[in-house]
């Protein structure tokens, strides 16, 4: 039975009530849907307001997470969207089998990851989640329950990667897994002085290694700025392994006891603080092993638990964007000039080259330079959100809306001048917008 419950994204940065229940197969997910709107909510990953739905109905889909077949000749899945990465990693890595896209947490269900569109380390050589996925099922407004690919119902299956849920529930998925001979990575790091030099490490090891991140000091400042480490990697074979790593080349990581207990007082985030943990972290980045476990490659803040509690209970944002590699150093250094010199507390940042775009419709990666910082929500923080919107939008680029709150409806169609094209199939597939959230109702996609 629904109930009324307190929700929010990762971020928390946002929160509302909203009608809750968690159905335990498909049909009673299609008996419960109110037509009067409702959003599908996985683990409840996306930073902002994708999976909430103020005074609606909300419905969770993690009890939806079977296996229905896999080919262990070909690594080929289908599954419930309800299934998480996490799930997936300990039922086919031992097997020789990974996720062929993931994002930086394995907490994160398949429904979630189509909505989204996830990328990763890798989207410069691999491609978004998209890349993955031949054929998928959906729940639509009116019952009925479609298969959508690549050549049936083609407008559907683009609109939907991307689409953050809002044209109808993604109830199975048929997606490719990765053939590996280890769960380990080779590795290594890469000091950058200034963001010239990062930029340049980025251009260069993309062309040698499928996988690359870095991290930015975010003390650095004048012609330091951007200073930081890059880390770029490939799947160990078996024999990259040491003999002591070679007697259990497809070790799984188990569960973290690591956790926040609870929401951290504000106070305990503040210069002093994120100056030591800054420093902390590129140490630690600029230690990389040569060889390293996936759980530390893909998945380095999975170990503590709970870690969004540390920002207090007004909670973050992570503001990410992406824009063109054309004129993308002086586009980026002005960026991250206004960031560091906004007087906010600018903390846990990621830079990577993405690759070209999916084919979905609203999906977020395109080609160029994509930064990813965590703020703590301050009285002045929206205001330097909305300064960095203009900028990013100035310079060509756009939002990631997996991770956003506060993105205006004008700012986010100039962004994605595919929106029109979206808004026809989602007139198609959810005429009376039952599939609704905050967010999209925020940038006007769907009718309030």
């Amino acid at each position: 039975m629904p109930a009324t419950k307190e929700l929010s994204g990762w971020g928390a940065n946002t929160r509302a009530s909203c009608l809750f229940d968690e159905p335990e197969s498909s049909a009673a997910l299609a008996a419960a849907i109110d037509p009067g709107g409702t959003i599908a909510r996985g683990l409840g990953r996306s930073y902002g307001d994708a999976a909430i739905n103020a005074g609606r109905q909300v419905l969770g889909t993690r009890r939806l997470d079977r296996i229905l077949a896999f080919d262990e000749q070909t690594g080929v899945l289908t599954c419930e969207a309800g299934l998480s990465l996490e799930r997936m990693i300990e039922l086919f890595a031992p097997g020789g089998w990974f996720p062929m896209i993931t994002p930086g947490t394995k907490f994160v269900t398949v429904g979630g990851c189509i909505a989204n569109d996830v990328h990763g380390k890798a989207h410069h050589a691999q491609g978004s989640f998209v890349e993955c996925v031949a054929s998928m099922t959906v729940l639509l407004a009116s019952g009925e329950v479609v298969r959508s690919s690549r050549e049936e119902n083609a407008d559907l299956f683009w609109a939907t990667f991307g689409g953050m849920g809002l044209l109808g529930m993604v109830l199975t998925a048929t997606l490719q897994m990765r053939k590996i001979e280890t769960t380990y990575f080779r590795q290594k790091s890469i000091r950058a002085r200034n963001l010239e030099e990062m930029l340049a490490a980025l251009d260069e090891q993309d062309h040698l290694y499928p996988y690359s991140v870095a991290t930015l000091d975010v003390l650095a400042r004048g012609a330091a700025i951007g200073r930081g480490v890059l880390t770029v990697g490939d799947h160990a074979t078996l024999a990259d392994l040491p003999p002591k790593l070679a007697a259990q080349p497809l070790r799984i990581a188990r569960p973290s006891r690591l956790a926040v207990p609870f929401e951290l007082p504000e106070l305990t985030l503040n210069p002093v603080s994120i100056r030591a943990v800054n420093a902390v972290i590129q140490r630690i980045q600029a230690a990389a092993t040569p060889i390293g476990h996936y759980e530390n490659f893909f998945y380095p803040l999975d170990k503590l638990a709970h870690w969004n509690r540390g920002y207090g209970r007004r909670g973050f944002t992570q503001y990410q964007f992406v824009i063109p590699f054309a004129d993308g150093l002086r586009r980026m250094r002005a960026i991250l000039e206004t960031i560091l010199s906004a007087g906010e507390l600018p903390f846990l940042n990621v830079l990577k080259r993405l690759g070209k775009e999916s084919g979905g419709v609203l999906s977020f990666p395109r080609e160029g330079y994509t930064f990813a910082i965590d703020f703590p929500m301050r009285s002045k923080t929206r205001t330097l959100l909305e300064r960095l919107d203009a900028m990013v939008l100035d310079a060509g680029g756009r939002i990631y809306l997996g991770k956003d709150s506060y993105l205006q409806a004008a700012t986010f169609r100039s962004m994605y001048p595919q929106t029109d094209r979206w808004l026809e199939t989602r007139a198609k597939y959810n005429p009376n917008s039952t599939f609704t959230s905050d967010l999209g109702r925020r940038l006007e996609l769907v009718a309030g």
